[in-house]
């Protein structure tokens, strides 16, 4: 089958969730009238009216009635999330008049979650602007693609395909559509739930509702060029720490809390992972700053922990210009790499395959010293897995962990030939796991004044690793070769 035939068999349910973007894009066209932000009218209505005539446009594609395999859904997520990308710097274009790469950099580093910035000056930008960002990390925490499908009627097996294929919403919903829409609303009542507490540090409205929404969503915009150092708040950072860690959790288990079920929760072995290290890597980078930075005790404190559990959850924010030892920041590039809970709006490896790397590990030496014939079950949350599906399933968790690692060494490689820097190669290291992991989390080393190939380096490490790398590369092998298995 040809490749385009291949992709029109999916047109229908692509179309379906870029007609839904067309109406949730329209939320943010309420901060004009209230800012009186009229000059950024026509930029902004121009997203969702591409996004309706899009998805109307290509879900009237003539298609074959047959189910794609699977490498097909790979690829079309692949795709969504390069076009939201496109249609999303549309604001920035005309609204600013950034260049086409600078745009498309803003909008990627948005939906993806990972808070890099190019824009000149934030505190000069209008306000609906500034929203758009936030409203674009809110809702690519989850997933634009589990948003449309959760509002949808009725859930196929393409639209379930699509789902699964979009890798941080993999645990969110057991039931795509009921209990996803359960999911909307739980994620609504956290924002509103949070922004009321985190205005108990004495900022206004916009800022802790902006605040709020890219750490639930682990995006980390700031709305002024200061960043966090613009408040100089340690209340305010001290009620954003449980924010960016209840982005980072699976999700699934607030489903637990609602029903009463609190014990489960904190009996989760991804949350106790994500809270030991949030606890022993914030006491690590402190000692680091105060012992080898010189920093005063009471500032390592309030940097070492809100920059690390900002790192660990993939967030993004940060009160300091992180310009210390290369101890401090090692710990944080593995924390970064780490990531969140699968099932969050984190981003990173995952807990949970650091986890189950680990079993499969105890597993492997555990085999090596059984007597003769013996078999040794792998177990996983306290099932015994057959060893077939074990075998499998370590095998594709440690794919991705080598392939991520790989993509930072060839984007390394890659950025140090490009262009000349005064950085060290760990703190260009650092970066880049900041983008791949969609943190956000800067030295400086990408800046507006970047070259053009840092720029798309990033924009491609930040789209791969939304995605978890292999629709990326399902996509670009699908192109060349076709996506029927050979």
């Amino acid at each position: 089958m040809r490749r385009l035939e291949t992709l029109a068999i999916i047109a229908h349910d692509m179309g379906s969730i870029f007609e839904f973007l067309g109406g949730i894009t329209l939320i943010p066209l309420i901060g004009i009238p209230v800012f009186g932000d009229w000059d950024v009218l026509l930029p902004m209505v121009s997203v969702p009216l591409v996004f309706i005539l899009l998805g109307f446009l290509i879900s009237r594609i003539p298609r074959k009635e047959y189910v794609p395999q699977l490498s097909v859904a790979l690829a079309a997520v692949a795709l969504i999330w390069l076009v939201i990308a496109v249609i999303g710097a549309i604001p920035f274009i005309f609204g600013l008049h950034m260049s086409v790469t600078d745009s498309i950099f803003e909008a990627m580093s948005g939906w993806t979650g990972t808070g890099f910035t190019v824009i000149g000056s934030l505190d000069t930008t209008p306000k609906t602007l500034l929203f758009w960002r936030s409203f674009m990390q809110w809702v690519g925490g989850v997933g634009v693609i589990a948003f449309g499908i959760a509002m949808l009627s009725r859930s196929t097996l393409m639209q379930h395909q699509l789902y699964r294929s979009e890798g941080r919403s993999e645990e969110l919903m057991p039931s795509v559509v009921s209990t996803g829409r359960r999911m909307w609303v739980i994620y609504l009542f956290l924002t509103v739930l949070f922004t009321g507490m985190v205005m108990l540090s004495g900022i206004p409205l916009w800022d802790a509702l902006n605040l709020v929404m890219v750490s639930i969503a682990t995006g980390g915009f700031s709305i002024h060029d200061a960043g966090m150092a613009f408040y100089d708040n340690g209340v305010l950072e001290a009620l954003l720490i449980p924010v960016m860690i209840a982005g980072a959790l699976p999700f699934k288990l607030y489903f637990l809390m609602y029903r009463g079920q609190f014990r489960l929760f904190f009996q989760d072995k991804v949350v106790q992972l994500i809270l030991a290290l949030a606890i022993v890597g914030s006491l690590l980078v402190t000692l680091d700053l105060h012992i080898f930075n010189a920093l005063p005790l009471e500032t390592a404190i309030r940097q070492g922990f809100f920059c690390t559990i900002s790192g660990l959850t993939c967030t993004g924010l940060q009160n300091s210009n992180l310009h210390w030892v290369a101890g401090p920041l090692i710990v944080i590039t593995i924390l970064m790499m780490i990531g969140g809970a699968a099932g969050s709006t984190s981003g990173g490896i995952k807990a949970n395959r650091v986890i189950l790397g680990y079993e499969g590990l105890v597993w492997w030496f555990r085999r090596f010293f059984a007597k003769g014939k013996e078999m040794v079950p792998f177990r996983h949350e306290g099932r015994a897995i057959p060893k077939r599906i074990s075998d499998v399933e370590l095998s594709k968790n440690m794919l991705i962990i080598v392939l991520y690692v790989l993509v930072i060494f060839v984007a390394t490689i890659t950025c140090l030939h490009l262009a000349s820097t005064g950085f060290r190669i760990h703190e260009v290291v650092f970066e880049e796991v900041s983008a791949m992991s969609n943190v956000g989390l800067g030295l400086g080393y990408l800046v507006p004044a970047s070259p053009l190939s840092t720029k798309w380096a990033f924009i491609l490490l930040m789209w791969i690793g939304r995605l978890e790398i292999i629709p990326v590369l399902i996509l670009f092998t699908g192109l060349i070769r076709g996506f029927e298995a050979r």
